[in-house]
């Protein structure tokens, strides 16, 4: 996992439960994700949420990738999808 998806998704178990977020913010990779599966495109998601930036719903996407592709994958010292 490159730096720039450890710095853009975060877990934190005193955010959302420990749910991958985005920037320690209570926006979690699954709701950005659900969003962008109902249709929203990524400047729609930008245009409603002011403090996102665009590499913030692209690395939702990467890391949705990553999961997806991997049978294990370390995020910020936390071993996740064992």
């Amino acid at each position: 996992m490159n730096a720039s998806l450890s710095d853009r998704i975060t877990l934190n178990p005193a955010v959302c439960h420990g749910k991958p977020t985005i920037r320690n913010k209570r926006y979690t990779v699954e709701s950005i994700l659900e969003y962008m599966a109902g249709g929203d495109s990524v400047e729609e998601l930008l245009s409603e949420f002011k403090d996102l930036e665009r590499e913030d719903i692209l690395a939702c996407l990467s890391f949705a990738h990553k999961m997806l592709n991997q049978k294990s994958i370390k995020l910020l010292d936390h071993e996740i999808l064992t």
